[in-house]
C-alpha cells in the first residue's frame, strides 16, 4: 500500500492534508480522488470567480503530484 495526500489550491479547503491516506494501487487513489472531486465540484463551481482556477492534486509520499484535476473559469471575448 502507498500513502497519498490531497492538496487543494483554492477556496476554504485550500492547502495540503497533513494526514495521508493509504491506497492499494494508483487506480484506487485515482478513483477516490475523482469521487471526492465529484462531491465538491457543485459548491466550488457556484463560488468560482471569473478567470479563476480550482485545483485538487493527489500527492505521493514525497508530496509530489501524481494526479491533478482542474476546474478553470475563463472569460472569452
Amino acid at each position: 500500500m502507498s500513502l497519498y495526500f490531497f492538496r487543494i489550491s483554492h477556496g476554504r479547503y485550500s492547502g495540503a492534508s497533513d494526514l495521508g491516506t493509504e491506497f492499494e494501487s494508483r487506480e484506487d487513489a485515482w478513483a477516490e480522488m475523482t469521487k471526492v472531486c465529484g462531491n465538491l465540484l457543485g459548491g466550488i463551481s457556484r463560488g468560482l470567480k471569473q478567470n479563476a482556477e480550482w485545483r485538487m492534486e493527489l500527492l505521493d509520499e514525497a508530496k509530489k503530484p501524481v494526479f491533478r484535476v482542474r476546474l478553470v473559469a475563463e472569460t472569452v471575448g
